[in-house]
């Protein structure tokens, strides 16, 4: 799928989400993703229901912090269990899961706002 939208400067956005990766600032990448306003890495997680805690250390890095993390979970919203969702709370990190289509348009949105997000994303 494609995605369009306006695009503040410096900031990355998600052009696309082809099966099996993503296309962030007209590069194509595979695998899941980590995608913040100033940069990408790849991201050690193949599936959403393997995600710890310490999976999200590269996000609690991020310099200056970020507002919100999206974590896209694959074609289909997960629920997080809830000893997972209260340690995320309690490392101060503000968080949202979805799948993977909605946080990628959802994150080009909060961007595009001047919003500090960041995507944790698998790919559909």
């Amino acid at each position: 799928m494609e995605i369009n939208s306006v695009i503040p400067p410096g900031r990355r956005m998600i052009d696309g989400y082809p099966p099996g990766g993503f296309r962030v600032a007209g590069t194509l990448y595979e695998g899941p993703m980590l995608i913040w306003p100033e940069g990408e890495a790849p991201w050690s997680l193949d599936r959403i229901e393997d995600l710890a805690l310490a999976h999200l250390d590269p996000v609690r890095r991020i310099d200056p912090p970020v507002e919100v993390l999206l974590i896209g979970c694959g074609p289909r919203m997960v629920l997080l269990p809830s000893a997972l969702r209260r340690q995320i709370r309690e490392a101060g990190i503000g968080m949202d899961a979805m799948d993977t289509g909605a946080a990628c348009r959802t994150y080009n949105v909060l961007i595009s706002e001047g919003r500090r997000a960041a995507a944790a994303l698998i790919p559909v």
